[in-house]
């Protein structure tokens, strides 16, 4: 296989993956602190997956008012 054949990929901007994987951390922890039961605990699961749409759909709701 000869050098010119070869193609190398550079990917950037992989630093979203981590902020996003910190606030799901975050968000999991948040949730799970006030849930109480077992159906609380699965739906605090869920919200910290989604807290991205649960920021931006409040965020916009407070700045539309």
């Amino acid at each position: 296989m000869s050098d010119a054949s070869r193609t190398t990929r550079v990917v950037r901007g992989g630093g979203s993956g981590a902020v996003y994987g910190l606030g799901l951390i975050g968000a999991l922890v948040y949730y799970w602190q006030h849930a109480d039961g077992f159906w609380a605990h699965v739906w605090a699961i869920v919200e910290a997956l989604l807290w991205p749409a649960f920021l931006v759909y409040h965020l916009l709701a407070h700045i539309a008012t």
